[in-house]
């Protein structure tokens, strides 16, 4: 209730600058598109949740494609239910209109919404899918359907394998940026992983940017990326313990590569994978579909129309709860890019 109190009375603080400076600004005349640009830079639950009930020229823009181009729940699907990540990409995607740019997502569990990811993915340029339960058989099924993408990441996705990889490849030309990070337990039961390299170097010679941390490769796997891969800057190589890359060589052949690893001086703190369970209720803030019964706006307009939103958030709040989320999962970005 307390939290509830604190999320209107932002909203109505909102609303009383809104009008203080009415007499300069027509703030509810912005575009659509304005308020979405503005709107992006605020926190996802506010987005959602307060900024809806300022205005109704507000919620327009919260309800439309104008704040989805990049859909970013990543910190959020970290925590998050199952049965409500698949909700909450649904209502996303659907409100993008199939124009989101960018989508940014961790855990992704049902191959029925990576398949509904797909179907919407004319527009998408940035796919970011770590540690999602996607297996090689539905990559090969939707994959033709990403071929604008120019950045994946597909880290800690313990069930590819370098045919996914190779799927990827020969389907998105325009791919630049490869992120494929593993974590060392995941790969404890594994002997090489050349294969993946392989693949990246046979299907992938635009690459930039290739981030491999933990992989178990070799140097013949390594130089196979290099001599196929001549555009990369940046080689991301920690932990890969069983490379050995000459600096003469790579100063000579590669003078614009740079390379971080193998050897790296970051340790574990704590394991997420003991600690933790794939979910909590003890996150810094979860969301509870409940229905509220608030009727935010009383009496009719021209406009009402909009209000019915089958995609909408009427049962949505957001709670908040003490804790620092982000040094809780300090050891679960681990390791991070420089």
């Amino acid at each position: 209730m307390v939290q509830e109190e604190k999320l209107w009375g932002y909203s109505l603080s909102l609303a009383c600058r809104m009008a203080d400076c009415s007499e300069f600004r027509a703030w509810e005349e912005l575009i659509p598109d304005a308020l979405g640009l503005i709107f992006r830079n605020l926190p996802l639950q506010e987005i959602l949740t307060v900024v809806p009930r300022v205005c109704k020229s507000w919620y327009r823009a919260v309800s439309g494609p104008y704040c989805w181009q990049e859909i970013d729940i990543e910190e959020w699907s970290q925590r998050c239910k199952p049965e409500q990540l698949d909700q909450m990409l649904q209502m996303l995607v659907t409100r993008s209109g199939g124009s989101f740019r960018r989508l940014s997502v961790s855990g992704l569990l049902t191959e029925s919404m990576f398949t509904f990811i797909s179907e919407n993915a004319g527009s998408l340029q940035r796919l970011e899918l770590p540690r999602s339960e996607i297996s090689d058989s539905i990559v090969e099924r939707v994959t033709p359907r990403f071929s604008n993408i120019t950045f994946l990441d597909v880290s800690y996705c313990r069930k590819i394998s370098a045919h996914a990889l190779e799927t990827f490849g020969k389907n998105c030309k325009f791919l630049v940026g490869l992120r494929r990070r593993m974590h060392p337990l995941e790969v404890a039961d594994k002997v090489c992983q050349d294969e993946e390299a392989y693949a990246i170097a046979n299907t992938m010679p635009k690459l930039h940017r290739l981030e491999l941390a933990y992989l178990l490769l070799t140097t013949r796997g390594v130089l196979e990326i290099l001599s196929r891969c001549r555009d990369l800057e940046y080689l991301d190589l920690r932990g890969c313990w069983d490379v050995k890359l000459d600096e003469k060589y790579i100063k000579e052949w590669h003078p614009g590569l740079k390379v971080l690893g193998p050897h790296v001086v970051d340790c574990y703190e704590r394991s997420f994978w003991e600690d933790c369970s794939d979910y909590s209720d003890s996150s810094v803030y979860s969301w509870d579909f409940m229905d509220d019964g608030v009727n935010i706006y009383d009496g009719g307009s021209d406009d009402d129309g909009i209000w019915d939103d089958d995609q909408g958030l009427e049962g949505l709040e957001v709670r908040f709860y003490g804790g620092g989320f982000n040094d809780a999962f300090a050891a679960f970005e681990w390791p991070p890019s420089p």
